[in-house]
């Protein structure tokens, strides 16, 4: 199954190009990596791919249908690039951040047993469930980070797509939030990550994009790491976009 299309995809920003001709697709179950400068329209993208904004040109499919237009929200986990800069007074605790995450499934005022027992174990999956009661602003930044992923686990999202989530964050937390994102992928939730750090996306990810405002490569870790395509996107000469599936 196609979780996302993307086709010939191009945006500008008052006139200035941002995104040009971008096309590939993200299958259920990938775990895509993109790579690409700052500018590069990385951000962007993942906007288009989620539906919080609408290409100029060409298109984009979320769960088959165009994704500015998708409405089954509730599929869709998004952890923004300011994740880990909450105030420290933002007043919802992790509990009702988690618990935002069934509002779709309710048929009533009130939460149902199977809605309880999905944030439970949504807290549980990501090993925040003593902090339930605590104020998110209160959190590290790593913490923060897991309860954005419970939040989607608890709304039973197929799809998490994450901005730069580990800014700020100190490296043991880092290893451990990317261990727990490796699992998730494994159990079957398709993952689209914006990450600077390559050793990353090269290891965890089953997919690379690398862009800078057009796509120059789009195909595995392996056969990405054997290309000019980083060297390319990152201020050297300009390729024809490859793929190599």
């Amino acid at each position: 199954m196609t979780v996302v299309e993307v086709r010939d995809a191009t945006f500008a920003y008052a006139g200035r190009p941002v995104l040009e001709g971008v096309s590939f697709d993200v299958a259920e179950g990938d775990f895509l990596g993109l790579l690409g400068p700052n500018g590069s329209g990385k951000t962007t993208l993942l906007e288009l791919m989620i539906g919080l904004r609408r290409p100029d040109a060409g298109s984009v499919r979320l769960f088959g249908e165009p994704a500015h237009t998708f409405d089954d929200g509730e599929r869709v986990g998004y952890v923004p690039q300011d994740v880990t800069n909450a105030k420290e007074g933002m007043p919802v605790t992790v509990g009702e951040a988690v618990r935002m995450g069934r509002y779709p499934h309710r048929w009533t005022g009130r939460f149902s047993e199977t809605d309880r027992r999905a944030i439970d174990a949504a807290l549980e999956r990501v090993g925040i469930a003593d902090l339930a009661g605590r104020r998110v602003g209160r959190l590290s930044g790593g913490q923060r980070q897991r309860v954005f992923i419970a939040r989607a686990l608890a709304s039973e999202a197929d799809l998490l797509a994450l901005d730069e989530p580990t800014v700020g964050v100190d490296a043991d937390s880092r290893e451990a939030f990317y261990d727990l994102l490796a699992e998730l992928n494994e159990e079957g939730l398709t993952v689209v990550l914006i990450e600077h750090d390559v050793g990353v996306v090269t290891t965890h990810a089953s997919e690379i994009a690398c862009l800078d405002r057009e796509l120059f490569f789009h195909g595995d870790p392996e056969t990405f790491l054997e290309t000019d395509a980083l060297a390319d996107a990152y201020g050297g000469s300009r390729r024809v976009v490859r793929h190599d599936h």
